[in-house]
């Protein structure tokens, strides 16, 4: 049985999960998402939760981003979430879609995984399988994808600054040091650098192939960042050599962790690693701001050399660190038929 208590979203508790807090409230609600708050209670985890309602067509649907943050017993996975879900549908309004969660709980197949080796997940019927198992409806379907990322490079920099360095891999810290003789300097973004960082932004999303948000999207974070002081923290950092940008990164704070939420790097002058030095500065800068943990984002589940981001893998572990196998992106559906429709609509935008 779990209950629920609406509340404000600035009552939502401190929490190193920047996507579950009054501040990221802030920010989809000014781009036009209605957030929503609610104190859980259980006999298994407390805690409290950020909804984010969307409009999509006829219906709303709910977005649980990287919640709930307090996990359950694996074996008990399945089982509170619905009952999570059944006393959320009943909060929400009547034309509600479908619940879609991002869990940030470990992979039930994490442990596996590394045993194993595997450099994939299972395929999605057998973690719908394992995921109901206990439920009464049998209703949870693995989303198409993830809304943030289901295995992400943790960097522990709860450490000296040597000590960080020395946990690299050899090939890193020469990069790092060969942008710093080269004369690549690192430097606080402000928002006049905005548009430049969205520009080289949407370079990195054409070259990489993936879907860049607009430039709305970015001016909507620092927005709120300024009207909403205390609540979270962002680091823009720039890297330059000379008059080029050459790199650029946004990276959320929240308690002690620090979350690399957005990266760009132009096309040229690649030669001289300004994407290490700028993530080495973002270390050096969350450290000072009294994070333990450097979250570097997406990377393969395992090492893969015909994994088409394979090269991002090398990068990435490059820092050091650890890969955090999560449980990904979860749909409960309320409606049936809409989340079938909305399901295809996506589908078809996902082809085009």
């Amino acid at each position: 049985m779990v209950q629920l208590l609406p509340k404000e979203t600035e009552e939502l508790q401190p929490t190193d999960i920047l996507f579950q807090t009054p501040y990221w409230a802030q920010v989809k609600s000014s781009l036009g998402l209605t957030p929503q708050a609610y104190d859980v209670f259980s006999s298994g985890p407390w805690g409290d939760v950020l909804v984010l309602l969307k409009t999509v067509g006829d219906h709303k649907v709910a977005l649980v981003p990287q919640g709930p943050e307090v996990a359950p017993q694996a074996d008990d996975y399945g089982t509170f979430l619905e009952n999570l879900s059944l006393s959320l549908s009943e909060c929400l309004p009547p034309d509600l879609a479908f619940i879609r969660y991002d869990l940030p709980w470990k992979s039930l197949y994490a442990d596996e995984m590394q045993e194993q080796g595997w450099n994939a997940f299972p395929e999605p019927r057998l973690r719908e399988m394992r995921m109901n198992i206990g439920t009464q409806h049998w209703n949870f379907r693995k989303s198409f994808e993830d809304m943030t990322v289901a295995s992400s490079l943790v960097v522990d920099i709860n450490r000296s600054e040597d000590a960080i360095m020395t946990g690299m891999k050899p090939k890193t810290r020469y990069n790092i040091r060969l942008a710093q003789r080269k004369g690549v300097t690192v430097q606080q973004g402000s928002l006049e650098n905005l548009r430049d960082f969205h520009n080289l932004y949407c370079q990195t999303a054409q070259r990489n192939g993936f879907s860049s948000c607009d430039l709305e999207h970015f001016s909507a974070m620092f927005r709120c960042r300024l009207s909403a002081p205390g609540h979270s923290e962002l680091l823009f950092l720039i890297a330059r050599h000379g008059a080029d940008i050459l790199a650029g990164a946004i990276i959320g704070i929240s308690g002690t962790a620090a979350n690399f939420l957005y990266g760009a790097s132009a096309n040229i002058k690649r030669n001289l690693m300004a994407s290490s030095l700028m993530h080495w500065e973002g270390i050096r800068r969350s450290r000072s701001l009294g994070c333990t943990t450097y979250e570097m984002g997406a990377v393969p589940p395992g090492h893969d050399p015909a994994h088409p981001f394979h090269g991002l893998y090398r990068f990435k572990t490059g820092f050091g660190g650890t890969i955090e196998l999560r449980s990904g992106t979860w749909d409960y559906p309320v409606n049936e038929n809409a989340y079938r429709n909305i399901c295809n609509a996506e589908s078809l935008y996902r082809e085009h």
